[in-house]
């Protein structure tokens, strides 16, 4: 059948994603993405390192950086993206803006990380006491509560898993219980670190019941690369995303029905 008629498929604005090797969740990242917009994946070189101080340090050399902005580079994106909150924090605030600096000099485009979008997205929140949920170990979380710190934004209380790896097994229900022991009364917000931790789907829940905003890794930077395009993330009752959803503008709506169950967990330890 002829469909030349048609004209072809509509164009499409491309986002560069540099992601560690070891990042799975390719689609949740797409799940924030408009139609209009293409993710462009590539992943750094894999080293045998658990998730650790250590790993942040290497996925985020800036050789490695520029390798893969290189090899994003045929698909032209319009902006780039460095999926990974301890790569980009681990730095403190000079090492993200040289990350930043380093992708947007080898691509000449504008670019983002995880842990600068997640400032951003706080500030757009009003945001300056935070609570903290981690897959992490102490070290490694208390390396993002210094980051925090030097960016002025004060944790208010955290829980973390003190995993060094297969982050992206973690259930929506142990995501949910460690979000309830972290957020206290004196939180203006919620940050689930880590893009190798599943979100998407228990944000809208948790907002609900929390009352306060709930922002994650994956959410933060594609909303803040979105941004960079001028167009807005996809995520419906999640506070970031859609204003209505903001204490404040108006109750925190209910999350869509068909979202799973999230029940209470046992066991665990926080502080």
């Amino acid at each position: 059948m002829d469909v030349s008629f048609l004209g072809g498929p509509h164009p499409q604005r491309g986002v560069g994603v540099v992601a560690p090797f070891d990042f799975v969740l390719d689609r949740e990242l797409w799940r924030w993405v408009p139609d209009e917009v293409s993710l462009h994946l590539t992943r750094t070189p894999y080293v045998p390192v658990e998730v650790s101080l250590d790993l942040a340090r290497l996925v985020s050399e800036h050789e490695t950086l520029a390798d893969a902005v290189r090899a994003l580079s045929a698909a032209e994106p319009e902006v780039l993206a460095y999926a990974c909150t301890s790569g980009s924090f681990v730095g403190g605030i000079a090492g993200e803006r040289a990350m930043c600096a380093a992708m947007t000099c080898e691509g000449a485009v504008a670019s983002v990380t995880t842990s600068g979008a997640l400032i951003e997205a706080l500030g757009e929140l009003g945001a300056r006491r935070v609570a903290l949920v981690t897959p992490y170990t102490w070290s490694v979380t208390e390396v993002l509560e210094e980051y925090l710190a030097e960016s002025g934004v004060s944790v208010t209380a955290r829980a973390y898993l003190g995993l060094t790896r297969h982050i992206w097994k973690v259930s929506y229900r142990d995501v949910a219980e460690m979000a309830r022991q972290a957020v206290r009364d004196n939180a203006d917000a919620l940050f689930i670190s880590c893009t190798n931790l599943p979100t998407y789907d228990v944000i809208p829940q948790l907002e609900a019941e929390l009352r306060v905003p709930v922002i994650s890794a994956n959410q933060v930077t594609m909303w803040s690369a979105l941004r960079r395009l001028g167009t807005r993330a996809v995520g419906p009752y999640q506070a970031l995303i859609d204003p209505g959803a903001r204490p404040g503008a108006r109750p925190l709506a209910p999350p869509p029905r068909g979202l799973p169950e999230v029940p209470p967990a046992e066991g665990g330890g926080w502080t």
